[in-house]
């Protein structure tokens, strides 16, 4: 599907987008991997690793999803567009927030609206699980982005573009992550934990840059798929990581929630599980014809997949197995 694409990523310099283009170069021959970010010295250090004389695909702009005008430029004959671009720090998020409605929000808008005008096939949006019930400006922000690009698909008409949206919870060694933290304080032998009943999603990088790139080969617009993962305690996380160290409680920040959601009760009539994952279909009727029911089972109406209550529990070895690299 990959192979002689032009594929697009916002916020392309970011760990998704670093980890997306190695395995695009490796697992396909795409015609183009553009980066698009408005950051020129990650650029120019991910062009180091990804430089064009050695990846002569490899493309990289500068550039800022709040300018519609650049997006045009950028968009010119892609195929595919991963938009990983946002604003996702929830302290800064809840200190600037008109800067987090402008990126994560004004910015989707930009990205759907050229997209269609451009007529790109398939556009697919990077969630989180914050964006489910959310409780912080970050999260709320990224509900209003789902909800735009899978409404994205009611004014496509008879053009092609198809939108869809991938949540999933923490990233293992993401930048902002709580495992590199401990990695880091753990040689001073104190852990800061928020609330010792925290409970989190967790992916791996290359998980989840496989699980995107798989639903952009199958998505037909409109779908919100959500992975199934382990959930972990947070007194577990640092059990595992500094089993030596002593811990101390901070508090809980602002905004902050003590278990993660990724599928409501109210998005459960909507929902349809699948071995691997799950696919939250959207309300409106006119996308109905797209999907076909009996390829998964429906949930059940009371159904709620969080971090709390979810069977499937990470365990100490595999976290140490998962963050040995880092």
């Amino acid at each position: 599907m990959f192979d002689d694409k032009a594929i697009l990523i916002t916020g392309g310099t970011g760990s998704f987008g670093r980890k997306c283009a190695q395995i695009l170069l490796e697992r396909y021959a795409p015609r183009k991997i553009i980066i698009f970010s408005r950051d020129e010295y990650k650029q120019f250090e991910m062009g180091r690793i990804f430089s064009h004389e050695k990846y002569p695909n490899m493309r990289y702009f500068l550039g800022d999803v709040r300018d519609k005008e650049r997006l045009y430029r950028a968009f010119h004959e892609v195929d595919y567009i991963i938009h990983a671009a946002a604003l996702k720090q929830i302290p800064a998020a809840e200190y600037n927030p008109f800067e987090a409605v402008k990126t994560n929000i004004l910015g989707a808008q930009n990205v759907i609206n050229v997209a269609i005008d451009q007529k790109v096939k398939k556009v697919i949006a990077l969630s989180t699980d914050k964006a489910a019930n959310p409780v912080n400006l970050y999260g709320a922000t990224k509900l209003c982005s789902d909800k735009l690009f899978i409404a994205g698909n009611a004014y496509v008409g008879r053009d092609h573009t198809i939108f869809s949206v991938v949540r999933y919870g923490n990233v293992v060694g993401s930048r902002g992550s709580v495992i590199p933290l401990f990695l880091r304080e753990r040689a001073k032998g104190v852990l800061p934990i928020t609330d010792p009943r925290m409970t989190r999603f967790w992916i791996t990088l290359e998980q989840a840059v496989l699980f995107v790139l798989d639903c952009l080969e199958r998505m037909v617009g409109g779908e919100l798929f959500v992975p199934k993962l382990p959930s972990m305690n947070i007194m577990d996380l640092a059990a595992a990581i500094g089993p030596e160290c002593q811990t101390k409680i901070i508090g809980i920040r602002p905004g902050e929630k003590l278990h993660e959601l990724m599928i409501t009760k109210d998005d459960a009539r909507n929902t349809i599980e699948f071995k691997d994952y799950y696919v939250i279909k959207p309300d409106f009727r006119y996308f109905a014809r797209r999907f076909q029911e009996e390829a998964g089972t429906p949930t059940p109406p009371d159904f709620e997949y969080d971090s709390l209550n979810n069977p499937w529990r990470l365990q100490p070895e595999e976290l140490r197995e998962l963050i040995q690299d880092l």
